[in-house]
């Protein structure tokens, strides 16, 4: 992995060689949120992916984000490519109408060894790969934490002894996430994500979603419907590919160069045509 051009790709190339701190943890993670999308748009072109970290930060590099697999492979693999103390573990993301569960399809990071004023402890819950979740680490210490216009909570888990529960903000897009303790292969991730990519089950194949976090709320994309949640409250549908297109990349900051002209067209009939069956069967 390339760390001089990841790090120049969050806007930190002063951190090359830099002690690994809390303070630093805390730059590296909101950069990547504000800066390298939350999307699943590889299963929409119709491409493959791996949860390799190496192919998942090459992408990144590329312009491109991913999804939990993807952004916290990556991240774990440039932190510990910059000295920091990094575990992986498996989680699983509680929706709406579900019950919570080690399902395995999270992925979730936590960092140690980093004391701060805020965390004598030093031990850190890391993730990239939430969506429209967490814009800085949390120190792994129950409790209820603000960060910006949101509130999350930080609790032992009920379903993974001695593992944690982050509770999202009311307003969220899915209730909670568990996850335990014992280390974690990548490996570990690579049939759920062979599901949640090729599945008609999965939410990432029913819709197309972006999301990007930043310190004043979240811009989510679902199908064509843009939304902005936070600081300020707005709703658009996107009724042309000209406008599509605009949003992917002004919004999220995804130019999407990697991708032909012809795949973007392939790209747009797909996530229209999904839109209109999703708003007949509303209709009906």
């Amino acid at each position: 992995m390339d760390t001089t051009a990841y790090l120049t790709r969050l806007g930190l190339p002063s951190l090359l060689g830099a002690p690994p701190s809390a303070e630093n943890l805390r730059a590296l993670h909101t950069a990547h949120v504000e800066r390298v999308p939350y999307e699943a748009l590889e299963i929409w072109l119709g491409r493959r992916t791996t949860v390799d970290p190496e192919e998942s930060a090459a992408r990144i590099l590329k312009g491109r984000g991913g999804y939990c697999y993807h952004l916290n492979g990556a991240f774990s693999a440039l932190l510990r490519s910059l000295g920091y103390d990094v575990t992986r573990h498996v989680g699983g993301v509680q929706m709406r109408h579900s019950e919570p569960g080690i399902t395995g399809n999270h992925l979730v990071l936590t960092a140690r060894g980093l004391p701060s004023d805020d965390n004598p402890g030093g031990e850190w819950m890391v993730d990239v790969g939430l969506g429209d979740a967490l814009h800085e680490p949390l120190p792994l210490v129950e409790g209820t934490y603000r960060q910006g216009p949101f509130t999350y909570g930080l609790r032992r888990s009920e379903v993974a002894p001695g593992g944690w529960r982050l509770d999202h903000d009311p307003s969220g897009s899915f209730l909670g996430m568990d996850f335990a303790l014992d280390p974690a292969e990548m490996s570990a991730f690579a049939d759920m994500h062979e599901h949640l990519t090729t599945s008609p089950e999965s939410g990432f194949v029913r819709v197309a979603v972006v999301q990007r976090r930043d310190a004043y709320g979240v811009d989510c994309l679902r199908g064509l419907s843009l939304t902005r949640y936070g600081n300020t409250s707005l709703s658009v549908t996107l009724d042309s590919a000209r406008d599509y297109f605009a949003a992917l990349n002004d919004v999220f900051g995804l130019p999407l160069d990697d991708v032909s002209a012809q795949e973007k067209d392939a790209l747009w009939s797909k996530v229209h045509a999904a839109q209109e069956a999703w708003l007949a069967a509303r209709a009906s």
